[in-house]
C-alpha cells in the first residue's frame, strides 16, 4: 500500500499540479476574457436568461464531459459515449411508452418512470462495462475500442427503434422534470450537471480509485508494479463514463420530448474536446473536472456568442477550432517543457 502512495506522489507532484493551476487558469482567464468582450458587444448576452440558457445547453455535455475527464485522466479516451447516450435515451423512452411509441418495436413495454430510467442507466454502464473489458481484456487501444463500441451502440438503437424516433403520448410528469422542470429556480439538468461535476471532483480528489485513476495516466507500469490493479482501475471507470453517458441521453430526451435515432451524435467530439479546452492532457496524469467545466461552457459561450451576433454555423466550428487546436499546442508545450 505504502508504493501506491508513494507511486501516486511522484505521478501528482508539485511540478504536476502546477502545470494543471497554469492551465486551468489560461482556461479560466480566456473564459473571462471571452464573457467581458462579448457582453460589450451584445448586451444581452449578460442576462441571467442567456447564461441559464447556455448552462441548460452546456450541462448534457457536460455530464458527458465529466466522465470523459477521468479516461483521459488515465490515458484513454471514449468515442462511444455519445452511441452509448443514444442507447439510454432509446431504451428508457422505450420502456415508457408502451404502445405509444412510434418506433418499429411500437415500445418495449409499459413500465414506471423509475424503471425504465434505470434500465437506461444499466444499459449504459453496461457498454462501458464492455468497452473497460475489451481494452483491459484484449489490449486493444481505447480509441479503437470505442470507435468500434461506437458503431456497434450506434446500430443497435438504428435496431431498436427502425430508423424512427420513440414519440411520447403524454410525457410522465416525473420524468419531464428531468429535462424541464427546476430545483429552488435552477433548471433541473444545471442542478445535476453540477451534482455529477462535485461527485467526479470528489471521486478524483478524495478517493482511492481517483489517485489511482491519476497513477495509472501518469505511469501505467510503476503503477501496476506498485500494487495498483489497473486492469480493475481501467474497467471501473470505463462504468462510470458510459453510466453518465447514458444519464446525459436520458436527460437529452427528457428535455425534447422524444427519443431518436441520432441522438447523441457528436457529444463524444464536443465532451473531449471541453476536456481538452479545460486543461486535462491527453496524454494522461494531469487535468481536472473543473478544468473541463471551464472547457464546454468556453465552447457554449463560444456558440451562444456567434449565434447572437449571426455567424453562421460554420463560422462557429472554425472558432471553436482555433480554441481547440491552441489548447493542444499549450498541452503540447507543457510536455515538451516536462521532457526538457
Amino acid at each position: 500500500m505504502s508504493g501506491v502512495k508513494e507511486s501516486v506522489r511522484e505521478t501528482v507532484g508539485p511540478a504536476l499540479r502546477h502545470n494543471v493551476r497554469l492551465e486551468q487558469a489560461a482556461s479560466t482567464t480566456f473564459l473571462l476574457v471571452l464573457v467581458i468582450a462579448v457582453g460589450s458587444l451584445a448586451p444581452g448576452f449578460l442576462s441571467v436568461e442567456n447564461f441559464l440558457s447556455i448552462a441548460r445547453v452546456v450541462s448534457i455535455t457536460g455530464i458527458i464531459a465529466a466522465g470523459m475527464t477521468l479516461a483521459v485522466i488515465s490515458g484513454g479516451i471514449d468515442l462511444s459515449v455519445g452511441a452509448t447516450a443514444g442507447l439510454g435515451g432509446v431504451v428508457a423512452a422505450g420502456l415508457m411508452t408502451g404502445s405509444n411509441g412510434t418506433s418499429t418495436l411500437g415500445g418495449f413495454g409499459d413500465l414506471p418512470v423509475p424503471v425504465a430510467v434505470g434500465a437506461g442507466l444499466l444499459v449504459g454502464a453496461i457498454a462501458g462495462l464492455l468497452n473497460g473489458l475489451i481494452i483491459t481484456k484484449t489490449g486493444i487501444e481505447p480509441f479503437m475500442a470505442t470507435l468500434g463500441m461506437m458503431i456497434f451502440v450506434r446500430g443497435l438503437i438504428y435496431l431498436f427503434t427502425g430508423g424512427y424516433p420513440v414519440l411520447f403520448q403524454g410525457m410522465p410528469p416525473e420524468f419531464a422534470w428531468l429535462g424541464q422542470g427546476d430545483l429552488f429556480g435552477i433548471p433541473s439538468q444545471v442542478a445535476i450537471f453540477a451534482l455529477i461535476v462535485l461527485l467526479i471532483w470528489w471521486i478524483s480528489k478524495k478517493t482511492a480509485l481517483g489517485r489511482e485513476i491519476y497513477a495509472v495516466g501518469g505511469n501505467q507500469e510503476a503503477s501496476r508494479l506498485s500494487g495498483i490493479h489497473v486492469k480493475r482501475t481501467k474497467t471501473l471507470l470505463y462504468v462510470i463514463i458510459g453510466f453518465l453517458a447514458a444519464l446525459a441521453g436520458i436527460i437529452l430526451v427528457s428535455r425534447l420530448g422524444s427519443a431518436g435515432p441520432n441522438d447523441g451524435m457528436g457529444f463524444e467530439f464536443t465532451a473531449i474536446a471541453g476536456v481538452v479546452i479545460g486543461g486535462t492532457s491527453l496524454a494522461g496524469g494531469r487535468g481536472s473536472v473543473l478544468g473541463s467545466v471551464v472547457g464546454v461552457f468556453v465552447i457554449g459561450i463560444l456558440q451562444n456568442a456567434l449565434t447572437l451576433v449571426g455567424a453562421a454555423t460554420e463560422i462557429q466550428y472554425v472558432a471553436i477550432g482555433m480554441v481547440l487546436l491552441f489548447a493542444i499546442s499549450v498541452d503540447g508545450f507543457i510536455r515538451n517543457r516536462k521532457r526538457a
